[in-house]
C-alpha cells in the first residue's frame, strides 16, 4: 500500500500502527481458514447463500487483517482490509477487483436487509477456491 494511503487511513482512523505480532498474524490465518471449512461444508442452495457468503467474506476479510498486521497496522474497516488484498500478486489478480464488490454486497446484506443470491454465494466460493491458498501463501508468517 502506498506511504499516502496508509496516511489517508491513518487520518481517516480507519487504520492504526501497531506493533507487529506474529502470533495474531497466524492466528488470524487460521481463523480464516476454519471459517471458511465450515462455510464449505454447507450446501450451496438458496437457503443457506447467506452463511456461505458471510462466512467466506469473513474469511477474506481477516486475510486482509493478517497481511495489514504484518506490516503494522490494524485495520479498523473492512474498507482497508480488503484494499491491502487488492494488492496481492496472484495468478488470478484479475479476480481481486471482486473484492469490493463482496464488501458492498455484504454491506447491503447487513445494513440494508439484501438478500444475498445464490449466485453471489458461488462467486464468493469461486474466489475462495481460486485465490485464498496463494494469498495465505504471500502473507503466512511461517514462511518469512
Amino acid at each position: 500500500m502506498r506511504k499516502e494511503d496508509i496516511e489517508h487511513y491513518i487520518n481517516e482512523k480507519m487504520l492504526r500502527p501497531r506493533i507487529v505480532d506474529l502470533n495474531i498474524v497466524q492466528t488470524l490465518i487460521e481463523s480464516a481458514k476454519e471459517k471458511a471449512n465450515a462455510a464449505k461444508l454447507l450446501p450451496v442452495e438458496d437457503k443457506t447463500a447467506v452463511l456461505i457468503f458471510l462466512g467466506l467474506y469473513e474469511s477474506i476479510r481477516q486475510l486482509g487483517d493478517a497481511k495489514l498486521r504484518i506490516q503494522g497496522y490494524e485495520a479498523l474497516s473492512h474498507d482497508v482490509s480488503m484494499k491491502i488484498l487488492e494488492e496481492s500478486e496472484i495468478k488470478e489478480k484479475a479476480k481481486l477487483q471482486k473484492l469490493d464488490r463482496f464488501r458492498r454486497i455484504r454491506n447491503d446484506a447487513n445494513y440494508r436487509g439484501q438478500k444475498i443470491s445464490l449466485a453471489e454465494a458461488q462467486e464468493i466460493l469461486e474466489f475462495w477456491n481460486l485465490c485464498s491458498k496463494e494469498i495465505i501463501e504471500s502473507i503466512n508468517p511461517k514462511k518469512k
